[in-house]
């Protein structure tokens, strides 16, 4: 299929503004309420990356730095939570984007944006899709970035990459989450669903109209 038509659909099946703070998204695959739900949630952003590559649109994951206090050495969207001087999750997003993989604003195309996801942690995050055309390579920032990757676009496509697993944190009740496989990477829990509710969202379409 044309690339630029893929990419036309995705952006024509996403919300064309992010969601307000009070839209609490949807959160986890069985629906457990986050911890501290009692507290105001987190404003959060990531940025869903679809790389442009001479073999078609790949997305952009990190694995989170083992020196960082929360959430270290998980597979992440480039992303963290909505400073007040950045106004918006956009700004927020690429900003994070920059700091983490030295990816400039300037090389992303923002085209959309999926429902807030409220995760288990308590944070409400907006996802930001964008066409990223990257002009150098990027570099992860030691502080925060462990190591970066792409997964192709198709790959994210198939039902059967996804899988549900079941996990307890602490002495919680267990929990479902989604799982996804790719080469030697196990993406997993708010990045795995969220990369899910992209799927349900922009390419679920693609799957059945190549049945």
């Amino acid at each position: 299929m044309p690339e630029r038509a893929l990419i036309e659909r995705i952006a024509s099946r996403l919300l064309d503004e992010p969601q307000d703070h009070y839209d609490t998204g949807c959160h986890k695959v069985d629906g457990v309420p986050p911890l501290n739900e009692a507290k105001e949630p987190k404003p959060s952003a990531v940025l869903i990356g679809l790389v442009q590559r001479p073999a078609g649109s790949h997305v952009l994951y990190i694995e989170r730095s083992s020196k960082l206090r929360a959430h270290a050495g998980q597979i992440a969207f480039p992303g963290g939570k909505i400073d007040p001087e950045d106004g918006n999750a956009t700004v927020a997003a690429l900003r994070e984007a920059h700091e983490e993989v030295d990816l400039p604003p300037s090389e992303v195309e923002v085209i959309g944006y999926l429902p807030n996801y409220l995760s288990g942690t308590n944070y409400l995050i907006t996802p930001v899709v964008g066409i990223v055309r990257p002009q150098s390579p990027f570099v992860a920032n030691p502080d925060e970035v462990a190591s970066f990757f792409e997964v192709p676009l198709s790959h994210l496509v198939p039902d059967q990459h996804y899988s549900k697993i079941r996990f307890v944190r602490g002495d919680e009740a267990k929990r479902e989450t989604w799982r996804i496989d790719y080469e030697d990477r196990a993406i997993w829990g708010i990045t795995a669903s969220m990369t899910r509710m992209f799927r349900e969202t922009a390419l679920a379409q693609e799957l059945a109209s190549s049945e």
